[in-house]
């Protein structure tokens, strides 16, 4: 998983991302960070982005031949 931070006119926005499945590149999260204290995700999106992984896996799963 890859998560790609971006300033833009004293904003911070993240999106993360997979491109480990083979079929496709799944977008699981973007979003504006919030907090003007500390770097980490916060752990609602962390859950968000997990969920979404392992229905990407399974999304990859059922398109193989």
């Amino acid at each position: 998983m890859i998560e790609v931070i971006k300033d833009h006119r004293g904003d911070t926005f993240r999106a993360v991302y997979t491109v480990r499945l083979k079929s496709a590149v799944y977008v699981l999260h973007a979003f504006q960070k919030k907090s003007k204290s500390g770097s980490e995700t916060p752990r609602t999106d962390k859950n968000l982005i997990e969920k979404r992984l392992r229905d990407a896996e399974e999304l990859a799963r059922e398109k193989r031949p």
